[in-house]
């Protein structure tokens, strides 16, 4: 039957190409195909939201004036290739938990594979999270959601069936779902949310929030909206429902291919799905890639890119067409009036389905300075239109890490058969190792011993290379202590991976100011002529030490002595408690989701010539090591939390522009607070977590889902300085 169907809006398609290339606007179902039926699915295993009955009956009613009949069940039974060939979308109408049995789930599949249409609605991606493949056609899996309240959407494709009514922002009061990764790589996003406009976003400021896609030879579309009783009688969200049901029934043609990931080097986007604009249009083109471009450009016309960063970009390159007067692009960060980057002429074509590239080379962005906006100027009238675009950016050094990224490393781990002759640190809390530890994670090496250079410490500088970060800060307890044993053992691996090493110097007994400089004289004469031993070249070649507690002494005067050969940095925000220092950093695993009084300390060492280097991490629970302990989580969300931290950093307005950004930490098990791979399938029966469901990522892919979104945002980092 689909077949059939398909020939038949083929049939219809053709009949109305001409209307089709002369007109923007939608054709409604009945002019593109036959009546067909659809079965909306509203089967719950979780929280059952009480707007079912009111999306159903507007489901209904749309189909009654748009030519589609309505099926509506909670029966999975009706799951069988023979009963779903009957349809031509299925619609899962905030549906949640486990709902089809693996016959079922194969049915649903096999249907939408073979040219059925999908279409999810709110709760729809909080469903079958055991079925991996469900992920790929709902596009996302649910993660969380903040409280009701009023958001602003920006549309970004002006002309999808189910977002060309919608201006280029549209707010509105709904329940905002985060998700378990940000399907934005393998979907077409149609709307995204704006998180300045709300609390609790956890996306990173990239939120899409509906999307659609093809999904093999059939068709799937979902939208976050839908949670209130009050959106099905709103017009523009059933507007929204029905150009969604009509798109993945195959009752109106839509693009919805993927533009798969971006380019590493470089990210485009059709100029048409502009998020903010002014005087300019969508403009329909038959030869355009994606059937339009950005049109009715007048002198003064401008159009903003949300998703598109300028941070790093060199190139700017457009495909354009013009049988008007020509003119210019500005190339802007920001706002329209914010940072001009570039410029390029655009001369005639010839006609408007005459496509040419044009390009020009960019200044560097400053600092934080924003999305990418695009201001038009030139002569009276049309003056050009814009296809596709292109920002080319520097990419990042492959062969060495960021000498900016440092992570907190721990090397006082130890096991019977090690340097420490009996179990260290892995029991902490009463635990009894190997099985049983003192953390929530368990490692995917094991509880391994730090003293193994040539096993479980290679294959750490491999992981901490993979990161990105070209520096550990070595946890130091003092001369003569088990880690200054290790010392040398650890500068050699890490010089084998092109690693370099700082220290972290502890609270160790007896420790004073003065104990501190004859601590930098000992590591630097017994160790500085290592290749290993960090030196920051953007700082007079100085190597570094970031004391850990340094409130615990007043007087930090003896630290003038060493100012000239070492970069101390206290761990605070009080900038009172800074004399002396060469830097400042947090190393609070909690405070980064919030920053509080980070940008103060930012702009007091900028001020004063001090090196900022504030701490971000993935999360904090130290629940088994310290059993009562009343200090409190950071849960991790699976992986938002990470990001807001580096999100917060990044921000100038947020994280003060750091230095450096520490990282806490590669390998603390005891607070939970490593991005060292944790095993997937750690022993049983003992309560452990794992990484399962970070950044969208399940089994082993998910061990090293914190090393790889570290890389990420160490390129970030390294693009924002410029």
């Amino acid at each position: 039957m689909r077949r059939s169907r398909i020939r038949r809006l083929a049939c219809a398609a053709a009949l109305a190409l001409g209307a089709a290339l002369l007109s923007p606007t939608v054709p409604s179902a009945a002019a593109a195909a036959d009546p067909y039926q659809i079965l909306v699915f509203s089967k719950t295993a979780g929280f059952r939201h009480d707007s079912i009955p009111a999306g159903i009956a507007a489901i209904q009613q749309l189909g009654a004036a748009n030519d589609f009949t309505v099926t509506a069940t909670e029966d999975a039974t009706a799951f069988t290739p023979q009963n779903l060939a009957t349809y031509e979308a299925v619609v899962f109408l905030s549906t949640t938990g486990d709902v089809l049995n693996d016959s079922q789930q194969s049915a649903l599949k096999g249907y939408v594979d073979g040219g059925g249409g999908f279409v999810g609605v709110h709760a729809a991606a909080d469903t079958e999270y055991d079925w991996p493949e469900y992920e790929d056609l709902v596009g996302a899996w649910f993660r969380s959601h903040p409280a009701i309240q009023e958001a602003r959407l920006t549309t970004e494709d002006h002309v999808h069936p189910a977002t060309a009514h919608l201006d280029d922002t549209w707010t509105r009061t709904d329940e905002w779902y985060n998700y378990r990764s940000n399907p934005r790589g393998d979907v077409h996003v149609l709307q995204s949310l704006d998180e300045s406009s709300y609390s609790g976003g956890e996306m990173a400021g990239d939120h899409p929030i509906t999307w659609c896609h093809e999904q093999q030879d059939g068709r799937s579309f979902y939208t976050g909206l839908g949670h209130t009783i009050e959106s099905f009688a709103d017009p523009d969200f059933r507007q929204l429902l029905l150009g969604g049901i009509q798109y993945a029934a195959g009752a109106v043609e839509a693009d919805c291919s993927s533009t798969g990931d971006p380019d590493p080097d470089g990210d485009s986007a059709e100029a048409e799905t502009y998020t903010s604009s002014s005087g300019v249009q969508t403009a329909p083109h038959a030869t355009a890639s994606g059937g339009a471009t950005l049109g009715y450009i007048d002198h003064g016309d401008w159009a903003g890119y949300a998703s598109l960063d300028t941070a790093g970009a060199t190139t700017f390159t457009a495909r354009v067409s013009s049988a008007g007067a020509g003119g210019t692009i500005e190339v802007r960060a920001g706002s329209a009036t914010g940072q001009l980057l570039g410029s390029v002429e655009v001369t005639p074509t010839g006609g408007w389905d005459t496509f040419t590239d044009v390009t020009t080379t960019l200044t560097a962005a400053a600092p934080g300075a924003g999305p990418l906006f695009l201001r038009f100027t030139g002569g009276a009238g049309a003056l050009f239109d814009v296809d596709r675009l292109t920002l080319t950016r520097a990419p990042a050094a492959e062969d060495e890490g960021s000498s900016n990224v440092h992570l907190f490393y721990y090397p006082w781990y130890g096991t019977p058969e090690g340097p420490a002759g009996s179990w260290r640190h892995w029991q902490q809390g009463g635990h009894t190792p190997p099985a049983s530890i003192g953390a929530d994670l368990y490692p995917k090496l094991g509880p391994y011993d730090s003293g193994d250079i040539a096993g479980a410490v290679d294959q750490h500088m491999e992981w901490v290379r993979r990161s990105g970060a070209g520096v550990i800060v070595s946890s130091w307890w003092g001369q003569g202590s088990y880690e200054d044993g290790l010392a040398a053992g650890l500068l050699d691996a890490a010089a084998r991976h092109g690693i370099e090493v700082a220290w972290h110097i502890e609270p160790y007994n007896g420790r004073t100011a003065a104990s501190v400089v004859d601590d930098i004289a000992y590591l630097e004469g017994k160790f500085g002529d290592h290749p290993a031993f960090y030196r920051d070249a953007a700082h007079g070649d100085r190597n570094a030490y970031y004391v850990f507690e340094s409130l615990r002494i007043q007087d930090w005067s003896a630290l003038d002595a060493v100012k000239d050969t070492a970069i101390v940095l206290a761990q605070t925000t009080d900038t009172s408690k800074v004399a002396h220092f060469g830097g400042i950093y947090t190393y609070d695993g909690i405070a980064g989701a919030t920053a509080p009084g980070w940008k103060n300390a930012g702009d007091h060492a900028k001020a004063n010539g001090l090196v900022w280097a504030p701490s971000v991490a993935p999360g904090y629970n130290d629940d088994r090591a310290v059993p009562g302990n009343t200090t409190p989580t950071l849960g991790r969300a699976d992986g938002a939390s990470y990001d807001r931290q580096w999100n917060n950093a990044l921000d100038p307005a947020i994280g003060g522009d750091p230095t450096w950004v520490s990282v806490t930490s590669f390998n603390e098990w005891h607070e939970g607070s490593s991005i060292e791979p944790a095993a997937s399938d750690p022993p049983p029966g003992h309560g452990y977590e794992t990484f399962e469901g970070a950044y969208g990522k399940t089994g082993e892919a998910a061990e090293t889902a914190y090393l790889d979104r570290t890389a990420y945002w160490t390129d970030r980092f390294e693009q924002q300085r410029g």
